[in-house]
């Protein structure tokens, strides 16, 4: 049996040309043989050019999903200006897939309806896979829609027992337009989750590279439908906020706020027993912040440190061995502020050897999805065994 039907494919392009994409992708996947394809790519391509190719290159023959990103997880590591593409064999893969449109005016019992429908098709369909089938869920949503939080608790709810895993789509860091591809075509404003069947081992899994720290603050004014806080101690918020990153992190020059600082020291909440980034996006021009995720006035947040990022990903890497076995591939979701702290502290090429050794395929995210929740600035993803 050719080797591309039996294990996951991988292949990655830097062709500007989205159909060269398409025929360098052909050289190390064939599409016959697949049950299922996921797509990341740089935000830079010409979306109904790439579409074209795409849906070419699919012929509808399986389910297609991908997003655009800030920065892509290629068979080199850490990567930009590219394609990265996961292709799944149909000799031991189902997938299948829906997207939710129109985000803003998003029905979550409609949706509950629509998953669960999905659910009880990749039963029907990954039942001649084998006796004992395991499933995940892969979700990506608009990383500008606002919405992560409500899709997120609404669809896990609906999968029931099947973990959700995923991330949000990105523009590199323009914060202007991002794009879900799902059904041949680029969707702004939309989501789409797929259910992937498979008799080989699964897990899903969430890392943190940062802890809670002494520092706290609390926010006393906020918007919450725009995710913005004006105000942190009663103080405008970005001058509040930078001054006490810049109490405890050497360096950082309390008047130039920037993604590195956010990066460097991210806002943490505590919630169901354990500490979750809430990480800044932005500071803006009247003072406040905007955050990647929902927020709101009374919050109470904790200034969190980095820890050792090469020894979090290595104990990272050691569970899912445990977990699931000998690796195939990894479809991670790494949030695009770890590759900015990593870039800042000179840790952008062993991290990538780490990825590459351990067949990491993905995108950096303005968020990520685990479960019911949306975080931020996590490496989370689906691990696939052999």
């Amino acid at each position: 049996m050719d080797i591309r039907t039996c294990e996951v494919g991988v292949a990655s392009s830097h062709a500007s040309d989205p159909v060269e994409a398409f025929a360098q992708i052909t050289r190390r996947i064939d599409p016959d043989h697949l049950a299922g394809a996921v797509m990341f790519c740089s935000h830079r391509y010409d979306r109904e050019a790439l579409a074209r190719a795409a849906r070419g290159w699919a012929m509808e023959r399986f389910a297609m999903i991908g997003c655009t990103s800030s920065g892509e997880l290629t068979e080199a590591g850490y990567d930009e200006d590219s394609i990265s593409l996961i292709g799944f064999p149909a000799d031991s893969f189902h997938m299948v897939s829906h997207r939710f449109d129109d985000l803003a005016h998003f029905d979550a019992g409609a949706a509950r309806a629509a998953v669960r429908d999905l659910v009880a098709r990749a039963e029907v369909g990954s039942a001649s896979l084998g006796d004992k089938v395991n499933h995940a869920a892969l979700f990506l949503v608009d990383g500008l829609s606002h919405s992560e939080e409500l899709l997120a608790m609404t669809v896990q709810d609906a999968l029931g027992e099947i973990p959700l895993v995923g991330g949000s789509s990105g523009d590199g860091l323009m914060f202007k337009e991002t794009g879900i591809y799902s059904d041949g075509a680029f969707h702004a404003a939309g989501a789409v989750v797929a259910i992937l069947s498979t008799t080989r081992p699964l897990h899903v899994f969430r890392r943190q590279h940062y802890k809670p720290g002494a520092v706290k603050m609390v926010v006393t004014e906020a918007d919450a439908g725009a995710r913005r806080v004006t105000e942190i101690n009663a103080e405008p918020a970005a001058r509040e906020y930078l001054r006490l990153a810049s109490s405890i992190h050497g360096g950082i020059d309390p008047t130039r706020p920037d993604m590195a600082l956010f990066a460097a020291c991210p806002p943490m909440v505590r919630a169901g027993g354990d500490y979750h980034v809430r990480a800044v996006q932005s500071a803006n021009a009247d003072g406040s912040l905007t955050f990647y995720c929902a927020i709101d006035e009374g919050i109470v947040l904790t200034l969190g440190e980095p820890v050792d990022q090469l020894e979090s990903l290595n104990a990272t890497m050691a569970e899912i061995r445990a977990a699931v076995g000998e690796i195939d591939h990894i479809i991670a979701f790494d949030c695009v502020l770890n590759r900015i702290n990593a870039e800042r502290r000179q840790l952008g090429r062993p991290i990538s050897e780490i990825y590459r050794r351990h067949g990491v395929m993905g995108f950096n995210t303005y968020g990520e999805q685990f479960h019911a929740l949306h975080v931020n600035q996590t490496f989370s993803g689906l691990a696939i065994g052999r």
